[in-house]
């Protein structure tokens, strides 16, 4: 069972950027599909971005061009990268990792990114 800990958001102005982190207990070598999510209040979770072993990337619509994914597997760790963000990126951001299927007992505490505008 995979253990998930992600950090870096805050609070920031319309335009500004964060960098999030995602630290996993496992090697991530091996692990096929990394992904980050996010949940906005009264909303359900969504997908924002996806990154495979082999270095495919795909985004949401609406984060296209702004946000950029990344994985390190030497320190097992996925990044997102998040410029120009705008108000409606207001959520908690969660990670998950898909060696078959999302490991929806993984979830971690997430972390708040809160865009002011």
């Amino acid at each position: 069972q995979v253990q998930l800990v992600e950090s870096g958001g805050g609070l920031v102005q319309t335009g500004g950027s964060l960098r999030l982190s995602c630290a996993a207990s496992v090697r991530i070598f091996s692990i096929n599909y990394m992904g980050w999510f996010r949940q906005a209040p009264g909303k359900q979770r969504e997908l924002v971005a996806t990154i495979t072993s082999g270095g495919t990337i795909t985004y949401a619509d609406s984060v296209k061009g702004r946000f950029t994914i990344s994985r390190d597997n030497a320190k097992n760790t996925l990044y997102l990268q998040m410029n120009s963000l705008k108000p409606e990126d207001t959520a908690v951001y969660y990670c998950n990792v898909r060696p078959k299927a999302w490991s929806t007992n993984s979830w971690g505490q997430g972390t708040q990114v809160t865009v002011s505008s």
